[in-house]
């Protein structure tokens, strides 16, 4: 088992970035939601948590929160943001609403750092960072030390080196901030003590390994879009469990011109067991007349599963459903306390009757 990283997810809008700078660095890294327990995070046995930014504000009684005692499993921790501001408020510290411009900032800023932090040894003591934050920390936790300021920015960046935790208000994983994949593959490396030996096969040969042991000699349908998701999704249960998978394409009338035609060409030279569905009419029929938005959204979701469960019935002994949905999906459609951005996704709520004994997302 490879050693893993941990992003816990309050809602930012660059959690996914966060985990492809690690896994850049050969690091395994998964994302979870902030309601995620200590017990379950101690489980995984992670060599390192990173505490996302967020759109909320610490102080607010509703702000997403964690359990404090995750401080007390010994796990490095790094907190961006929003991160960084839990971290302060649930040790001690005090985060208030900025004032004017005085904390708040929004962009570039040029911040200068403490190079005997281990997050910034060997980088300039003066370099760009990308902010967004509109509150600030007043007061930091007693046990830690400042490690980087700006002009607008007292606790830039904070750090308890002993207990390793370490806090930045900026956004490291962004490429506007200079040195920023160094100071996440410092962490990593000096903080964490990665060996950095993961790679994208290993996850490949693990995804295959998991969806023959859920499935076994099951079979599944796929909900094929012809977009990046599922098509990755196809491939890996195709690897998996070869002729139990059946893949079916929705036309819906929706798609851009000659595209239906495009991905049928493309997925019929594949050993997918390829199956094209015209529901152009029953789209169209279901959505006529319909002009509220969100309305269309659900309408749009249902006529899916209407379509996938008839074609389940059509073909018999179809066990399970596959989708292609990734974290970002499960976070959009509202599932996981997040905006619902797009809740037509079938993870937006699947019904109840559905002619399918569990739902399969390998991806997500």
């Amino acid at each position: 088992m490879h050693e893993i990283v941990l992003v816990i997810d309050f809602g930012a809008q660059y959690s996914e970035v966060i985990a492809r700078r690690i896994r850049q660095n050969n690091v395994y890294c998964e994302v979870l939601p902030w309601t995620t327990s200590t017990t379950f995070i101690r489980g995984k046995n992670p060599i390192g948590i990173v505490l996302s930014g967020g759109p909320s504000s610490v102080y607010l009684e509703n702000s997403p929160k964690i359990d404090p005692s995750i401080f007390e499993l010994g796990i490095p921790v790094l907190g961006i943001c929003y991160g960084m501001q839990l971290m302060v408020t649930l040790l001690g510290g005090k985060v208030t609403p900025a004032q004017d411009d005085k904390g708040r900032e929004y962009g570039k800023a040029v911040a200068h750092f403490n190079t005997h932090c281990p997050l910034f040894k060997r980088l300039p003591n003066r370099s760009i960072a990308w902010m967004s934050h509109g509150d600030h920390v007043e007061k930091i936790p007693s046990d830690f030390k400042v490690s980087a300021t700006t002009k607008n920015c007292e606790y830039a960046a904070i750090y308890n080196e002993e207990k390793n935790f370490y806090g930045v208000q900026f956004h490291p994983e962004v490429e506007h901030t200079q040195c920023g994949k160094e100071m996440i593959k410092a962490f990593l490396e000096r903080v964490c003590h990665a060996k950095g030996d993961w790679s994208m096969k290993d996850y490949y040969k693990q995804a295959v390994e998991e969806i023959k042991k859920e499935v076994g000699d099951k079979k599944v349908l796929l909900a094929l879009s012809g977009g990046v998701d599922s098509s990755v999704a196809a491939v890996l249960l195709s690897h998996a469990i070869g002729k139990n998978l059946t893949c079916v394409y929705v036309d819906h009338g929706f798609m851009r011109k000659n595209e239906t035609e495009e991905i049928v060409e493309r997925f019929s030279k594949y050993d997918l067991n390829f199956i094209k569905v015209d529901a152009r009419k029953d789209f169209m029929s279901a959505l006529e007349g319909v002009k509220e938005p969100e309305k269309k959204r659900h309408i749009i979701g249902k006529t899916f599963i209407d379509v996938f469960s008839k074609v389940a019935n059509e073909l018999k002994g179809i066990d399970y459903l596959a989708q292609g949905t990734i974290y970002p999906d499960v976070i959009e459609s509202g599932s996981i306390n997040g905006n619902t951005i797009k809740s037509h996704h079938n993870v937006g709520g699947l019904p109840e009757n559905l002619p399918f004994k569990k739902i399969i997302e390998p991806l997500s």
